[in-house]
Protein backbone atom coordinates (compact mmCIF):
# COMPACT_ATOMS: atom_id res chain seq x y z
CA UNK A 1 0.00 0.00 0.00
CA UNK A 2 1.56 3.14 -0.83
CA UNK A 3 1.24 6.36 1.57
CA UNK A 4 1.28 9.78 0.90
CA UNK A 5 4.46 10.27 2.56
CA UNK A 6 5.95 8.07 0.37
CA UNK A 7 5.32 9.78 -2.97
CA UNK A 8 6.06 13.18 -1.13
CA UNK A 9 9.50 11.09 -1.03
CA UNK A 10 10.10 10.75 -4.07
CA UNK A 11 9.97 13.96 -5.38
CA UNK A 12 13.15 15.92 -6.30
CA UNK A 13 13.27 20.05 -6.06
CA UNK A 14 15.92 21.60 -7.63
CA UNK A 15 17.17 24.94 -5.86
CA UNK A 16 20.13 27.09 -5.96
CA UNK A 17 21.58 29.10 -3.55
CA UNK A 18 20.93 32.58 -5.21
CA UNK A 19 17.48 31.74 -4.26
CA UNK A 20 18.42 31.04 -0.62
CA UNK A 21 19.76 33.95 -0.42
CA UNK A 22 18.09 36.87 0.44
CA UNK A 23 19.11 40.03 -2.24
CA UNK A 24 19.67 42.24 1.03
CA UNK A 25 22.26 40.03 2.52
CA UNK A 26 25.88 40.68 3.56
CA UNK A 27 27.37 37.31 1.19
CA UNK A 28 25.99 39.34 -1.57
CA UNK A 29 27.12 42.66 -0.52
CA UNK A 30 30.56 40.91 0.00
CA UNK A 31 30.16 38.93 -3.41
CA UNK A 32 29.57 42.76 -5.69
CA UNK A 33 32.76 43.80 -3.93
CA UNK A 34 35.23 41.24 -4.43
CA UNK A 35 37.21 41.01 -7.44
CA UNK A 36 37.52 37.64 -9.43
CA UNK A 37 40.74 37.88 -11.10
CA UNK A 38 42.56 38.60 -7.69
CA UNK A 39 41.13 35.72 -6.02
CA UNK A 40 42.62 33.56 -9.01
CA UNK A 41 46.01 34.71 -8.71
Amino acid sequence: MLSKHHLQRDQVEMITLDQLVPANHLVRKMEASIDPVIIKM
